[in-house]
């Protein structure tokens, strides 16, 4: 086994010491990441700065955008506000209170993850889980609420920031075990955060033993939604606690129940190194399957080379490609976000390219409001030129796989910029969902 290495963190308060940052980043480019990191968390660790990052590329270096904020991340209003109370020497309670005004512009929780997704059990809403499609619950448990480190794009943002009322995390197992035996159409738990394994071993058995201990024969699947192999695989390997953790998915699995690793990859360099590989058959030796998902994103990955890259060599190592995403309208988006038909493009041109054995991806899929829209094709159907759409989930069941049609758009990146098309004043479901949003916010005012 090799030796333990303990992470070391990097933030705003101390990037300046990575050896690398001193020797290729400019003045400008280091008071930018002290600039934005104000409003968007920034967080990474040595094994991303040493082993990951092709320093040689920066600022080109994918691994380097996904984990370093960038001067673009931010508008030019923004920036400059910020900037500014930095120069003037403000206090950190009035640059917090700048910071948590120009969040509130980024839309910090989108798809009515606040309004629609938290559940309530005897009149009382439990703020630590949510219950958005009727098979699957997430537990924000409260030790899972940070992570190795923090992807810049990512839609979980405000769980690092300090922004009051905006943070999920639920304190106690009992609460969810409560939760989930009143509600047996739920088979799946997700543990997501922040990143749920980057809990020890002790505090994730507080939850797995209490869903095994109550034998909730409904309860089918556990998910775990994570990060942690891309950023810090020897969490699996050479941690304190690693051959715990593992015996805990083993356990899991006696028990009857499946495990599923949703692993987030987002270029094909996260699974270049030894350790990662190592890991990823330690993790599989117990039984658990890892399935992996990530936004199409500029800068990052929005070639159909890199997709297609990264899902053969993730079949190769025995990870299951689930979901190439949109990238959520939240946070650092315009940096990000691509026209919905080059996604579109990049996807098929992609799945072209790979055999019959990686095609259990979906893409791509928009994490929206109403559900998980499919993009299934670009068509042109009657003279109009058309997205093919389709429900993967839906807050109603009813609406899925019920195709729909939105005018071709070539500028809309995300469900709401698109409009229905053949003339319809609205899609076939948005009544329906203006209802819910009504009756959603009633049971807010009145909690």
């Amino acid at each position: 086994m090799q030796a333990y290495r303990k992470p070391t963190f990097y933030s705003s308060y101390n990037f300046k010491k990575i050896p690398q940052v001193e020797a290729r980043l400019s003045k400008d480019e280091i008071f930018a990441i002290e600039v934005i990191s104000k409003i968007l968390p920034f967080k990474t660790n040595n094994y991303i700065v040493d082993q990951l990052i092709n320093w040689e590329n920066v600022p080109n270096d994918p691994m380097y955008i996904l984990n370093f904020p960038q001067r673009e991340m931010l508008s030019e209003a923004h920036f400059k506000r910020m900037a500014d109370a930095i120069l003037a020497n403000q206090s950190d309670k009035e640059l917090d209170f700048l910071a948590n005004q120009i969040r509130m512009q980024l839309n910090p929780h989108p798809g009515g993850q606040m309004e629609l997704n938290v559940p309530s059990l005897n009149g009382k809403r439990i703020e630590g889980l949510q219950h958005k499609y009727a098979e699957t619950v997430l537990s924000f448990a409260t030790y899972a609420q940070t992570c190795h480190a923090h992807c810049t794009f990512c839609f979980r943002w405000p769980q690092f920031v300090q922004m009051d009322g905006y943070k999920f995390a639920i304190d106690e197992a009992r609460l969810m075990l409560e939760y989930l035996k009143v509600h047996t159409e739920v088979t799946d738990v997700l543990f997501t955060g922040g990143d749920s394994l980057f809990m020890t071993a002790d505090q994730l058995s507080i939850y797995i033993d209490a869903i095994l201990d109550a034998n909730l024969e409904h309860i089918r699947n556990i998910r775990f939604g994570t990060k942690t192999l891309s950023y810090w695989p020897y969490r699996f390997i050479s941690q304190f606690d690693a051959e715990n953790t593992l015996e805990i998915f083993q356990k899991i699995i006696r028990h009857g129940k499946h495990v599923a690793f949703m692993a987030h990859f987002n270029h094909a360099i996260e699974l270049s190194t030894p350790i990662v590989k190592d890991a990823l058959i330690k993790i599989r030796n117990t039984g658990a399957e890892i399935r992996s998902q990530s936004p199409v994103m500029k800068h990052i990955n929005d070639t159909s080379d890199i997709w297609a890259d990264l899902w053969k060599e993730q079949v190769r190592l025995g990870i299951i490609p689930y979901y190439m995403f949109v990238a959520r309208d939240t946070g650092a988006h315009d940096y990000f976000s691509l026209p919905l038909n080059r996604t579109f493009q990049i996807f098929n041109e992609a799945y072209k390219k790979v055999s019959g054995i990686t095609r259990s991806v979906r893409g791509p899929v928009m994490s929206a409001g109403p559900g998980k829209v499919h993009i299934t094709g670009i068509s042109e159907i009657m003279g109009e030129k058309v997205f093919n759409l389709t429900f993967v989930q839906g807050r109603n069941p009813d609406w899925v796989n019920k195709p729909f049609y939105a005018k071709f758009d070539e500028e809309a990146d995300w469900l709401e910029g698109l409009k229905p098309a053949f003339g319809e004043k609205e899609f076939f479901y948005e009544k329906e969902y203006k209802k819910i949003m009504n009756e959603a916010d009633k049971l807010l005012i009145h909690s």
